[in-house]
């Protein structure tokens, strides 16, 4: 070789870099124990939860899932967590999101209709008003950190832990603050089972409010936690009050979307606000951080209002919604661990008590109010 010029033995070649597809599939297979871990917990649930004791209570597969991943989490999932770990968090994030959409085909826009504007005026009320008490008295009288407080006030005033859930990557919430809020939501939800019916009859005996089936139906269906808590209360007076209070309630979850917005809207101001303040003029300004799993959602339930979708496809969406949501929720449960939950000690609880004593009294007032201003 002439001087000067490396032979071929000496010249160094950059590392060959993998192909994208076989990156792309190694990264599935890196995916796939931890998936295949949320899809066994949540294939336990569902069926569990579609059977005897649970959907008689009002216990959704949802619900069944979390615990359910708890106790994996807190027992065996150490062993399995360096193979199941990236699927886990993959089950949280993307199928979360994924069941968030779908969520759309549970619902139509004529629901609305069928409420009318009392229905629509109540649901929108108690949903401000039961968040701002979360907000408010969570941060400064419970003394809890802000995340935790509107985790547990998106809980008790839309649907439950599907909107903890949906919350979660606006709010950014961690495992142990979204298990924290979903707690909230099974206790006081599944007490609201058994105390409206006792309510409702107890009145009845006493001839203290004129109350219908429907009017019972529209107070359940709009201060309620969850759908399935809402179907288990108003079957427990009649079928009239059950289909009233689902209709009520779907109503609620639409304004899921419309919350989701105004919420990062408003939490994206507060930190452009703090960062300014910490850093002077040169802080940058921060995006308002848009959640497009909420928009996608009206867009389905828009699609589903149309009427265009045959009753197999729709119910088959269902099945699959319900089965990521499971997944999602089972995920979220392995990554919780017991410790972090005793950590945050009885305050949560204190705070989710008391909103609940607001939507039951609270809830009622609004409804009285209401249905008089517009009578």
């Amino acid at each position: 070789m002439p001087d000067g010029v490396p032979s071929p033995a000496e010249i160094d070649l950059p590392p060959s870099q993998p192909s994208a597809p076989k990156h792309a599939f190694s990264s599935a297979l890196a995916l796939l124990p931890g998936v295949a871990l949320a899809a066994a917990i949540a294939s336990l649930a569902m069926a569990l939860g579609r059977t005897g004791w649970f959907p008689a209570h009002g216990i959704s597969p949802l619900t069944l899932a979390i615990v359910f991943g708890m106790l994996a989490g807190n027992t065996f999932f150490k062993y399995v967590a360096d193979a199941s770990a990236a699927g886990i968090t993959f089950s949280k994030q993307y199928l979360l999101r994924s069941g968030i959409v779908l969520y759309g085909l549970r619902l139509t826009f004529q629901d609305i209709g069928r409420v009318g504007l009392a229905g629509v005026l109540i649901d929108a009320v108690v949903l401000a008003t039961t968040f701002f008490l979360a907000y408010a008295i969570g941060t400064r009288l419970f003394k809890l950190d802000r995340k935790t407080a509107m985790l547990i006030g998106a809980g008790s005033s839309i649907c439950g832990a599907a909107a903890v859930m949906a919350a979660e990557p606006v709010v950014r919430g961690r495992a142990e603050q979204v298990a924290v809020a979903v707690a909230t939501v099974v206790v006081f939800g599944t007490l609201s089972i058994f105390l409206y019916p006792a309510l409702y009859r107890f009145n009845a005996e006493h001839a203290l409010l004129t109350l219908s089936p429907t009017t019972y139906g529209l107070y359940a269906g709009s201060t309620i936690h969850e759908v399935a808590q809402v179907v288990a209360a108003g079957n427990a007076i009649s079928e009239s009050a059950a289909n009233t209070a689902v209709i009520v309630k779907m109503t609620r979850v639409m304004m899921l979307a419309p919350f989701l917005i105004l919420l990062s809207a408003w939490l994206s101001t507060r930190r452009s606000s703090e960062d300014s303040q910490g850093a002077g003029v040169a802080a940058a300004r921060q995006r308002i951080n848009v959640p497009w799993f909420a928009l996608l959602f009206v867009a389905v339930a828009g699609v589903n209002s149309l009427a265009i979708l045959p009753a197999p496809v729709v119910d088959f969406g269902i099945q699959i919604d319900t089965a990521l949501l499971a997944m999602a929720m089972a995920a979220l449960g392995v990554s919780t661990h017991l410790s972090a939950i005793r950590t945050a000690g009885i305050k949560p609880l204190g705070l989710a008590a008391v909103l609940f004593v607001w939507l039951v009294a609270g809830g009622g007032l609004i409804n009285a109010s209401v249905g008089a201003l517009l009578r």
